[in-house]
């Protein structure tokens, strides 16, 4: 369980941040960060990447290294496919969000908007005024780091953007959570607003497997 909650934060990353656009903001001024950051947000349809994750303790060693693939799309689709240290899978129409481990043979059902509740990624694809006060955001040299308002509770203790200086528009995320584990996605080979079948985005449960049915209630 704690390797899919792990990656469901890993997950609500991408289901947001995808949806960044790398326009320039050059001639234009805000009166907060947080405003240059909100500037940031529309225009993408789709993003595919290729990924590598580096995961350290909170010491800064090394402990996890893996690779994967990524494809996003308006509004809320995701596939996310780790190829190593585990082969697994995550799928997202929208509505449920589709976790299958093919080692262990068992799929976790859960509803995405789950995935993104009380973390700063819900900022990434909210207007919401009172969202975006529980956060502070400050300008970095190439993004943007995002961080929760005391009394405000959140499964990521910092958020850190770095954007593309091209029209790939996001080169790397930084996640790091309450235990001081952090977890750095680097993105290459990226494309953007390519037209992607729906069908990119569903999943079908394989015969025989075990079902863990999250959604319901939720």
């Amino acid at each position: 369980m704690k390797k899919i909650k792990s990656l469901a934060l890993a997950v609500s990353c991408f289901l947001s941040a995808s949806f960044f656009t790398a326009q320039s903001l050059a001639g234009e001024t805000f009166t907060s960060d947080s405003q240059a950051l909100q500037a940031k947000l529309a225009g993408l349809k789709s993003f595919q990447a290729q990924f590598i994750q580096q995961v350290n303790d909170a010491q800064g060693e090394s402990i996890m290294q893996g690779k994967g693939n990524i494809a996003l799309q308006q509004p809320m689709m995701i596939r996310w496919q780790q190829a190593s240290p585990d082969d697994t899978l995550f799928v997202s129409n929208g509505d449920k969000t589709y976790y299958f481990d093919s080692f262990a043979e068992q799929v976790t059902i859960m509803k995405t908007h789950s995935l993104i509740d009380s973390t700063p990624f819900v900022l990434l694809t909210s207007k919401d005024p009172a969202q975006w006060q529980k956060y502070h955001v400050a300008s970095t040299d190439k993004g943007f780091s995002v961080t929760p308002n005391k009394g405000v509770e959140s499964q990521v203790e910092q958020l850190d953007i770095v954007f593309s200086g091209n029209k790939s528009g996001l080169a790397s995320l930084l996640v790091k959570d309450s235990s001081g584990q952090s977890s750095t996605f680097t993105f290459s080979d990226a494309k953007v607003n390519e037209s992607l079948t729906t069908s990119l985005f569903e999943f079908t449960i394989p015969d025989g497997v075990e079902i863990d049915d999250q959604s319901q209630g939720e």
